[in-house]
């Protein structure tokens, strides 16, 4: 778990905790900011997510290359020769 991923969480449970107390006393702007709270949180932690799934991503690559070197070279002259065949 990474540090966006934490602060998501604690930014979930503030906004929770404020939109609970807005209920309770019946105060709309608690409520109101305490569920944007909560977006933000969940917002935070997908960006979590994301980079985690980023970082597991680029590790498998650099094992290819490592691996594979010439393989890999070969592989991305490929999806460059295409890219630049699609741009044109």
């Amino acid at each position: 778990m990474n540090q966006d991923q934490i602060s998501g969480l604690a930014e979930q449970a503030a906004g929770t905790v404020q939109a609970a107390a807005g209920d309770v006393t019946g105060d709309a702007k608690s409520q109101v900011e305490g569920r944007a709270r909560q977006s933000y949180g969940e917002a935070q932690q997908a960006i979590g997510n994301l980079k985690d799934a980023l970082g597991d991503t680029l590790a498998v690559v650099q094992n290819q290359v490592r691996e594979a070197p010439l393989t890999s070279l070969l592989i991305a002259g490929a999806i460059g020769w295409l890219i630049g065949r699609v741009v044109d």
